[in-house]
């Protein structure tokens, strides 16, 4: 049996180098049955364009390979575009996803990727340089995953909220 560090590298996938993809979990599922218990293997992907494209996805198959590879298809699916200013996030945001919650704050400049190991994947394939997150409630790896990705999706920049509120020039020229 192979070992869980080996599935733990970084991945790139062989069709086209513009996503890249990191293992953040993978589970051994048991279900009992009549006959005895069944193992299958389920696999959180996170992928990402390392500027500013982020994505996740769960895939549960009988072999590691085939629940990576049916995750990494989910993840390419769901992916959401984040807004950036400079290298951090334009503003505070707390993400929620079942019991899980994450809380990300911008940094400046230099400060680098503060974050536990299921933020830190989603954030680094994203292509966020400087923020700092804290964890709240569940330490589940797919909680967290996806509480990150909900707290990405509530960003905007000044540019965005003046066209939604009608205002033509955000700078005041």
């Amino acid at each position: 049996m192979a070992r869980r560090e080996d599935f733990k590298r970084d991945r790139d996938n062989g069709e086209g180098n513009e996503f890249t993809q990191k293992l953040v979990s993978v589970n051994r599922v048991t279900k009992v049955v009549k006959g005895g218990r069944t193992m299958r293997f389920s696999a959180l992907i996170v992928v990402g364009d390392e500027k500013g494209k982020v994505g996740a996805g769960m895939g549960k198959a009988a072999e590691i390979p085939e629940a990576i590879e049916k995750a990494t298809q989910a993840a390419r699916k769901n992916m959401i575009t984040v807004p950036f200013v400079g290298t951090t996030i334009p503003h505070e945001a707390q993400g929620h996803f079942g019991r899980g919650s994450v809380l990300l704050m911008p940094a400046a400049q230099g400060t680098g990727v503060i974050a536990g190991g299921p933020v830190r994947a989603v954030l680094e394939v994203a292509g966020i340089k400087d923020i700092r997150t804290k964890s709240l409630g569940s330490s589940n790896p797919a909680n967290c995953v996806k509480a990150t990705i909900d707290g990405l999706k509530q960003l905007k920049t000044a540019e965005q909220v003046a066209a939604i509120r009608g205002i033509a020039n955000v700078k005041g020229e």
